[in-house]
């Protein structure tokens, strides 16, 4: 594999100064292949702005403004993928009357492309999270939770590739350890998986037998727990390689720009996570030379 060429790393809200004060204007892009990659994490059934009165994040978020932004990106460029790493479910009333249906059916309006799982969208259990799959019209990715013997068997993938603009983009979903966080009852026979196993597994996959040119980590391990012996996003960076972004959740971290982390080859791997409650939508872009190196850009987008 060829090793992955992160040129320009990017602040946030929206500021376009990279390393060494390299700015969008520098970079000569009109001749590479352009992807978007727009996400979110841990929204938690927050499909309303949070109240004026919040102490934190009165007025902010919200299905509807975050369909204004993703819209006027997708018309920017067409090239574009919307992604969740987790925890859709639970946090707010309407997931209490609704479990989960009115989740999924305005992801499915806004156009999501995938999401993985998070521990929280077993809080109905294997049965309830079975029952709104009818309203979920994206990919739900699942590599490391084996859900033989349970009702949700053969209802997620490990991974998709897509292709845009003549870009393949490899997506797999990885989980965080159910045993202590969910009752066992909510969960049944599902069983979980090494993540960095299943992930070097995955990987080689998606680079050897898809020929993927971008390979996307949709993880709710957490960001970094500073114990080396809990697997988190950063963990997992190092541990494994063949990963060019993992867009992480499950820790509520709000990072302005992704943390570059170096994998066990060597290579650059960013990491990425927005906060909670839908109140920022991240946007990590992607320029591919016709030796499909990588130049990167990103934003964070207050909703």
């Amino acid at each position: 594999m060829k090793r992955r060429n992160f040129i320009k790393q990017t602040a946030a809200a929206g500021s376009l100064i990279g390393l060494g004060g390299l700015s969008m204007s520098n970079l000569s892009t009109s001749e590479k292949k352009h992807i978007t990659i727009l996400h979110t994490n841990d929204v938690h059934s927050h499909i309303e702005p949070f109240p004026l009165n919040d102490p934190k994040y009165a007025n902010q978020g919200g299905v509807a403004r975050r369909l204004t932004v993703i819209n006027k990106i997708r018309t920017e460029n067409p090239n574009t993928l919307l992604l969740d790493a987790g925890d859709i479910f639970q946090g707010t009333p309407y997931f209490n009357f609704y479990g989960g249906e009115l989740e999924f059916k305005l992801m499915s309006m806004l156009g999501y492309d995938a999401a993985t799982l998070g521990n929280h969208d077993f809080d109905n259990g294997v049965d309830g999270l079975y029952a709104q799959i009818p309203h979920a019209k994206f990919e739900l990715l699942s590599a490391n939770y084996d859900f033989t013997n349970t009702i949700m068997d053969g209802h997620t993938k490990p991974y998709r590739v897509f292709i845009k603009d003549g870009i393949k983009i490899g997506v797999f979903g990885i989980g965080i350890e159910l045993d202590g966080l969910v009752n066992k009852r909510m969960y049944k026979e599902t069983k979980y998986l090494n993540p960095i196993e299943i992930t070097q597994d995955i990987t080689q996959k998606l680079r050897q037998e898809e020929q993927c040119d971008l390979v996307i980590c949709l993880s709710h391990l957490g960001f970094d727990y500073g114990d080396k012996t809990i697997i988190s996003d950063q963990i997992l960076a190092q541990k494994t390689e063949g990963i060019d972004l993992i867009i992480g959740g499950h820790t509520h971290t709000f990072l302005d720009k992704p943390v570059i982390a170096q994998n066990k080859a060597g290579q650059f791997v960013l990491i990425n996570q927005v906060g909670w409650g839908g109140i920022n939508l991240g946007r990590v872009d992607f320029y591919l030379d016709s030796s499909k190196n990588l130049e990167h850009s990103s934003t964070v987008f207050a909703i």
